[in-house]
């Protein structure tokens, strides 16, 4: 019980897919919970609730997040991707290059941790371009520079998500495709500006949305 005359609950604001979003929660309220049961924005799946299934994965400032362990009131102010906001027009579906791998290599099955598999997917490649090593990394030297994006480096690095189905096959390569791609685009349009989150494009305007 809370101490007399101390609130348990608060407004936030949090910055998701380029817009914001104001609402009172509860400081106990997750990430995950603000995102579904608030803001509607059930992409993002809730599986364990504990952190190990990785079936809530988001992007928080860029770096992976399992969205069942953050509180949301420690998300304020910080840039959250989810799901919905990871199509970025590129495909003639208007699919992320991870999306369109999925889709083209049945990455997926039932479908219900692919978000999150997606979103770890992009974090994966973000983190290998910024030359983080794994637990399967030989040369793990800051000079040696991001490692061979092997399937076992792949399998190791996305080891956090878990496929009920069992689409790991799948899952590696299209995450395997989408890198080369990814590195194809970078090498045709050396001087385009970075996205301001991990495989999207920045948001053009921001709305003010209060829940």
């Amino acid at each position: 019980m809370a101490p007399a005359g101390m609130s348990t609950s608060s407004a936030v604001t949090l910055h998701i897919n380029g817009d914001k979003y104001t609402l009172p929660v509860d400081h106990r309220t997750t990430l995950l919970d603000a995102l579904r049961e608030r803001l509607d924005l059930t992409g993002t799946k809730k599986g364990c609730d504990q952190g190990q299934c990785g079936a809530c994965t988001v992007l928080v400032d860029g770096r992976r997040t399992v969205s069942c362990l953050q509180f949301a009131v420690a998300a304020e102010g910080r840039e959250i991707t989810t799901i919905e906001g990871v199509a970025d027009g590129h495909s003639p579906d208007g699919l992320h290059p991870v999306q369109q791998a999925f889709v083209e290599l049945d990455g997926y099955q039932c479908g219900y941790c692919t978000p999150g598999q997606i979103c770890s997917a992009l974090g994966v490649l973000e983190e290998h371009a910024a030359g983080w090593p794994s637990a399967v990394t030989d040369d793990v030297r800051p000079e040696a520079g991001p490692p061979p994006l092997t399937p076992e480096e792949i399998a190791e690095r996305m080891s956090g998500n878990l496929c009920r189905c069992g689409a790991y096959v799948s899952i590696v390569r299209a995450v395997a495709r989408a890198a080369e791609q990814s590195a194809a685009r970078a090498y045709a349009q050396p001087s385009a500006q970075p996205s301001t989150r991990p495989g999207t494009q920045p948001a053009g305007g921001v709305k003010e949305q209060v829940a």
